[in-house]
């Protein structure tokens, strides 16, 4: 959901509803849903820091109206970075790209700041504006410098613009790893991320026990458990990349 306008639109309509619980996806849409509702529960999904965000008081112990599941640990930027430094070795500069509007920015960029230590990396945080024009300068003037690759977050911004970003990506031949399949299945070049279907099959599982008489302030936020990775041969040829065995062993998915 790219407009704040539209979604707090839609969000006071199901206010309106009174609903017994709402299934909240990405962190800008539960975020508006706080503001709107102290009372009924709310379950979200692919969100990243709900501490951080104000959602939850602390993992094990939401302490208010809402709970659910945790996208990503910070832990995982490093495996993103990982990935990166196996495909492009001589990689010097990776740029974070992301939306600080729509995806809980600093969260990702100190576990990466963190991570880079080990890894001979550094970070350049790399962010855009919901809008083409935004993704365009911020991946023209990072793909001018030599030596670079690229993390995108997980971020509503990101997925609305994943073609273009695509895009941009190959004309610079920038090395990237994307947080979701979908981005890999659009010619990107590789991906690891949670696995959605997952995801949300604990969701229903934490609606259900709402509905059931259980309170949000007593559900503890869950860690994912499942993470699938993807790899585009085909686009790492193009790009003139030799995908090492072992991340094409460890694919889940290979578009050839």
């Amino acid at each position: 959901m790219g407009d704040a306008a539209q979604l707090s639109a839609l969000v006071k309509e199901m206010i309106a509803l009174n609903p017994e619980v709402i299934l909240a996806h990405t962190t800008p849409v539960a975020a508006t849903l706080q503001k709107a509702t102290h009372d009924i529960p709310i379950v979200f999904v692919n969100v990243s820091d709900p501490i951080g965000s104000g959602f939850v008081k602390s993992l094990a112990r939401p302490g208010a109206n809402l709970t659910g599941l945790l996208h990503y640990e910070p832990g995982i930027v490093g495996k993103w970075l990982a990935m990166i430094k196996e495909v492009a070795p001589n990689a010097t500069q990776v740029c974070l790209l992301g939306n600080p509007e729509t995806t809980p920015f600093n969260y990702f960029l100190q576990a990466a700041q963190n991570a880079t230590r080990s890894l001979a990396l550094e970070v350049v945080p790399c962010q855009t504006a919901n809008s083409t024009a935004g993704v365009e300068q911020v991946l023209n003037s990072f793909g001018a410098a030599t030596n670079g690759g690229l993390v995108v977050l997980p971020d509503s911004t990101t997925v609305l613009h994943r073609d273009l970003i695509i895009a941009l990506v190959a004309k610079h031949r920038l090395p990237a790893v994307y947080p979701f399949g979908l981005f890999v299945g659009a010619g990107g070049l590789m991906s690891y991320g949670t696995d959605q279907i997952d995801m949300f099959r604990l969701a229903a599982y934490y609606v259900d026990r709402i509905l059931r008489g259980d309170k949000p302030a007593d559900l503890p936020v869950q860690a994912p458990t499942k993470f699938e990775t993807a790899v585009n041969t085909k686009t790492a040829k193009v790009m003139g990349l030799t995908m090492p065995a072992g991340l094409l062993v460890a694919a889940d998915e290979l578009i050839e």
